[in-house]
């Protein structure tokens, strides 16, 4: 097909993701072609430095062969098993067996999925079957955090904590619940150390409301994703690990996003040795290459729901959970993180990933920059010093989003002005630079609109 009878036909059929449908049929879809390393090639032949892995997945970068090798293999030795009826396959016990291996030691049972949306609803449905089993069907009810993501399945959209995820869609239940994002730029907390507190005290506060006997779980992600980046202090997340074990309530890390090297460790839980009740992965678990996500599961969580009722069995499943080729993916991938060195140069680019975003604060527009490994957010405002934004009516994101495009450059640009960044582990010192280099020229351009300049607090120069 031409490139305007692909436009043409995705105007007509084909629905997208989190958009607005009547703003993309005005629009039109951008037809991406190919890709390699850390580039994308659009069907115009423009060539873009991709800085957030596709969708924050893409970890070791597009064109491994070595990926396309084994894939190619098990499609043509086993391209499908069910996992249904005691069937199995090789590369998903293997990759089974690794996850445990390399995650932390609390997680020693693994259920595979398409994706993290499927991950967490399957999280939820065993915690549900969990409580049931073990006598204490009053526990329903999950707390997560505002600005949280968890994906957009029919339960899982609820723990999110978006609104475009809940209007129109009779979410949160009544059953589930949302505490202050750990947000520093947002708030005005004396130190990190209190900061930790108030999340703890929230906590401890929201259970005490709903009572002990009613709360199953507390979910959250170690860094909060598509709510724009939020990086909590450290020892957070182990202050909220503990509280949830005194609160006789089960903690799930959802590391879709964090998992497999994107912080840091292979997963942000082992930064401060968390050892989570549960564990919802997927993304950088094939990077991208194949539909697969996972829950990884404690071995008292595993024998409550299997000694629940010995005779029955467990009426959840898939059709494609432990796909082969998917998990032969998943194991090739996890051979280039360790062996083939890619979680050592994500580790490595980190500090120039930091100092980039760092540097940018003296930029007009920019008041804040967090990040943690190769994971890292600005945020835009009008004025540095009350830290207020800008008018939605400016359109601020959209503009960003356009002008890094025609400087060929590929990000997140959030709708409350948040700019988000996950380059490929594999990034090398040449892409960084490329990256921050076109990142400031995209700012500049848009500081030169005179409607954004004249929303600043404080005008600066009109650069070049």
């Amino acid at each position: 097909m031409s490139i305007k009878s692909l436009i043409e036909a995705d105007r007509k059929h084909l629905i997208h993701p989190v958009i607005n449908y009547r703003a993309h049929e005005a629009r039109g879809v951008t037809v991406l072609e190919s890709a390699k390393g850390a580039y994308l090639r659009d069907a115009d032949g423009n060539e873009l430095l991709d800085c957030f892995s596709g969708l924050w997945c893409v970890n070791v970068g597009y064109g491994q062969e070595s990926i396309v090798k084994v894939a190619t293999e098990q499609m043509s030795r086993l391209p499908y098993a069910t996992s249904y009826f005691h069937f199995g396959s090789a590369p998903a016990i293997e990759l089974a067996q690794k996850l445990v291996e390399v995650s932390p030691e609390s997680l020693q049972h693994v259920y595979f999925t398409l994706g993290g949306s499927d991950a967490v609803d399957s999280a939820i449905r065993f915690i549900t079957h969990y409580f049931n089993a073990t006598g204490r069907p009053a526990k329903k009810h999950i707390i997560a955090l505002h600005r949280g993501y968890h994906g957009s399945s029919s339960v899982g959209a609820g723990l999110t904590a978006l609104p475009a995820f809940h209007r129109n869609f009779d979410l949160p239940l009544p059953t589930q619940h949302h505490l202050p994002s750990p947000y520093a730029y947002r708030n005005d907390f004396p130190d990190d150390a209190a900061l930790i507190a108030a999340s703890v005290a929230a906590l401890e506060a929201k259970v005490a409301e709903i009572g002990a006997d009613n709360v199953a779980a507390f979910f959250c992600e170690p860094i909060q994703g598509s709510g724009g980046v939020i990086v909590p202090p450290a020892g957070w997340l182990k202050a909220m690990r503990e509280a949830c074990r005194k609160l006789d309530i089960l903690f799930v890390a959802d590391e879709v996003i964090t998992g497999f090297g994107r912080t840091g460790p292979l997963f942000a839980c082992q930064a401060e040795d968390v050892q989570p009740d549960l564990m919802t992965v997927a993304k950088g678990l094939t990077s991208g290459y194949a539909p697969m996500g996972a829950v990884l599961m404690s071995d008292a969580v595993y024998q409550g729901i299997a000694d629940g009722d010995a005779s029955a069995i467990v009426g959840h499943g898939h059709t494609y959970s432990a796909h082969p080729v998917s998990a032969a993916i998943g194991l090739e991938v996890l051979r280039l993180y360790h062996e083939g060195g890619v979680l050592a140069n994500g580790v490595a680019h980190g500090p120039r990933f930091a100092a980039g975003l760092d540097a940018l604060l003296d930029h007009p527009l920019v008041g804040d920059s967090r990040h943690r490994g190769l994971l890292g957010a600005l945020e835009l405002v009008s004025d540095k010093t009350t830290r207020q934004g800008f008018d939605a009516s400016l359109k601020l994101s959209e503009r960003i989003a356009a002008a890094a495009y025609k400087n060929r450059l590929v990000f997140r640009a959030f709708g409350d002005n948040i700019l988000g960044f996950a380059p490929a582990l594999s990034f090398t010192d040449s892409d960084f630079d490329q990256m921050f280099e076109r990142l400031a020229k995209t700012l500049d351009d848009v500081l030169n609109e005179a409607d954004v300049r004249a929303a600043l607090k404080t005008q600066p120069a009109v650069t070049a």
